[in-house]
């Protein structure tokens, strides 16, 4: 059972939340102030899949319990969205800096919350996902000098990400950081779905169905998004190049304050902040390089073997 922690010192608020959310399959556990919150989430480091937290309380306020859960290594991945009144560019990058990366403004839109939730606990899934998939590689894959890689699903992607990603260092953020950038090249690049159609797409649960549709149509059917892998020394070099027009890449690189407030938009700036060393864009953005350490154990195997497939130009 999916579990949401809803934080908030005002019961009216408390009990909008819950009357919004019933009906979705999720467990709600309610605190009253960020000291009860963080009594909960100690206590049940794992326990939660999301946190829905008012920033403005008395005694522990919202920002002090995302600073303790950003610090706490048991929940450094936990999603929080901070629910405030508060909605100045400087206080919304202040939470966005501290680990907010979703947000939710005051007084409550039923659809907008409930969307916002469920991209959190989507984020959520995945990261447990890719957790599960790390579990599942061999050491073989550490003995792949270079290699050249194609990918055309949300299911190819996340498989070679989590395939690369066990290589490295932090091999479940590097994974989820290597899913992001890859399943942006399919959705954004290979398939064309522009930001707004996907903010549109989600609001109707309908965005896996739009992929897999446009997958099967012949406009984009044989459209395939290349990944090419450099094992050096110490580090893993990850070039990803999708079909698309490209875009503006700059402003995804942080989570504005502009968009804080989206459903999306915020896998470019996670991966760079939680999994890479570097993160390069090129070209018209429809080509981004990356580098992230390998793992001691990883590094220390022979690499003998090279991908069969064409090089990438």
């Amino acid at each position: 059972m999916t579990r949401v922690l809803v934080v908030d010192d005002e019961p009216i608020n408390l009990e909008i939340i819950g009357e919004y959310l019933e009906g979705e399959p999720y467990q709600l556990t309610f605190a009253a102030d960020g000291d009860e919150a963080w009594e909960a989430l100690d206590r049940e480091p794992d326990g939660f899949d999301c946190v829905l937290l008012d920033r403005m309380m008395p005694r522990l306020n919202g920002i002090e319990v995302l600073k303790r859960v950003r610090a706490d290594k048991r929940m450094q991945t936990l999603p929080v969205i901070l629910q405030t009144a508060a909605a100045a560019p400087e206080q919304i990058a202040e939470g966005v800096r501290l680990g907010a990366y979703y947000y939710l403004s005051k007084p409550f839109d039923r659809e907008i919350l409930t969307s916002i939730v469920r991209a959190a606990l989507y984020s959520r899934r995945a990261q447990i996902e890719m957790a599960g998939r790390l579990k599942d590689k061999h050491a073989a894959l550490s003995l792949l000098a270079d290699g050249n890689f194609e990918f055309a699903t949300l299911e190819e992607a996340r498989s070679l990400a989590a395939a690369l990603g066990s290589q490295c260092e932090n091999a479940e953020a590097v994974s989820v950081g290597l899913s992001e950038l890859m399943v942006n090249a399919v959705e954004h690049g290979n398939l064309e779905i522009s930001y707004a159609e996907k903010s549109s797409l989600l609001l109707k649960s309908a965005w896996e169905s739009e992929i897999n549709r446009r997958l099967a149509s012949a406009q984009y059917a044989s459209r395939r998004a290349r990944l090419r892998l450099e094992r050096r020394p110490a580090e893993l070099a990850i070039t990803i190049i999708d079909c698309g027009k490209g875009f503006d890449w700059r402003e995804y690189l942080e989570i504005s304050a502009k968009r804080a407030f989206d459903i999306h938009g915020r896998g470019i700036a996670l991966a760079r902040q939680l999994a890479f060393a570097t993160i390069e864009y090129s070209g018209c953005g429809n080509t981004v390089s990356v580098t992230a350490p390998i793992a001691a154990i990883a590094s220390t195997q022979p690499c003998v073997s090279e991908c069969p497939h064409p090089s990438l130009p």
